[in-house]
């Protein structure tokens, strides 16, 4: 039967983060220091990656080293950077003549407008990496307001300033000896419900209360309907967004299974997230496996999509209020 199952389970990956709290921003690593296969699905219409070609079932490179989630939106791409010199100086990664090279992928989402004009950066990248060495053997690893959820925001149809305060969540599954764990980072422009369908946060109304997203939708679309119509530039609206997140699993998978397995996830997303996928996100998962456990590849897939379910449910719910923003638990009674 189907039992939670937590990081301590796949002892082949280390995790840490780092966040700077002042500028609502931060980054989360995920090391395999043997390498892991590793595949990759984007949706969305405004990604921000690295190195996401190397996963196509197709292109020759086989194990990857790293996958880090990260804010900041492009510039947040510097964090990978500072990932791949700590695992070079650490000795992980391909010989290549004489040189140390590993493999490290990325993604990273829109959290500029929150806190102060900052972005993560190799330095960062760099702190999260060693802090994912640090972490004790079974310590948990931190939710809510930190690494690339540190400004995390979900719910902004109607501009930032109705939005609510998201994070990073974690959860976790397992069926006999395969376990599959998910990560993500929640900073979607939609709505997010919980496991019964209640929307628990996202685009608020001018009582304080959570919207239902068709009608935040619906009043979004009146509204640019007017503005065109007047012919007056655009105010507010919608902003840039992104929920990005990464399945860990030890099972023995190819490369191909692997990026069916992040296609299979984006479910989840569709589950607890409305609307999603769209033109203002860049939604993207990561699937990354060790391989020391025999597994159907669609058991993998089902329990990496319960995971990540939960796992968004979760990035809500540990998320704190931050930046004028309230969060999923400053909203009792207010539904």
């Amino acid at each position: 039967m189907f039992r939670p199952a937590t990081l301590a389970d796949l002892p082949a990956f280390r995790c840490g983060h780092a966040q700077n709290a002042e500028a609502a921003t931060g980054c989360t690593v995920v090391v395999a220091p043997a390498g892991a296969v590793c595949g990759v699905d984007v949706r969305g219409g405004g990604p921000a990656t690295r190195e996401t070609d190397l996963l196509r079932p197709e292109n020759m490179i086989e194990a990857v080293h790293a996958v880090v989630l990260a804010g900041g939106s492009a510039f947040g791409l510097a964090a990978s950077t500072g990932v791949m010199d700590e695992l070079a100086a650490r000795g992980i990664g391909f010989p290549v003549a004489g040189a140390c090279v590993p493999i490290v992928v990325g993604a990273c989402l829109f959290d500029l407008p929150v806190g102060e004009s900052a972005h993560p950066d190799a330095a960062m990248g760099a702190a999260s990496c060693t802090a994912a060495f640090e972490r004790g053997e079974g310590e948990p690893l931190e939710e809510g307001n930190v690494g690339a959820g540190c400004g995390a925001t979900v719910g902004k149809l109607l501009g930032g300033e109705r939005a609510m305060k998201s994070g990073l969540g974690v959860c976790g599954l397992a069926l006999g000896d395969l376990a599959v764990c998910a990560i993500v980072a929640v900073n979607a422009l939609g709505n997010v419900r919980d496991e019964s369908g209640a929307w628990i946060a996202g685009c608020r109304d001018d009582a304080g209360g959570v919207m239902d997203p068709l009608d935040a939708f619906g009043a979004m679309a009146a509204q640019a309907a007017a503005e065109a119509a007047s012919g007056a530039p655009a105010e507010g609206g919608p902003c840039p967004n992104t929920t990005i997140g990464v399945v860990l699993t030890n099972a023995r998978i190819t490369k191909a299974q692997a990026a069916k397995t992040a296609s299979t996830v984006h479910d989840a997303y569709a589950r607890a997230i409305k609307p999603v996928h769209t033109l203002n996100d860049g939604d993207t998962v990561f699937a990354f496996a060790s391989g020391e456990v025999e597994a159907l590849p669609d058991a993998v897939s089902v329990l990496a999509t319960e995971a990540m379910q939960g796992a968004v449910v979760r990035a809500v719910r540990q998320a704190e209020g931050a930046y004028g923003l309230p969060a999923a638990r400053d909203m009792t009674g207010r539904r």
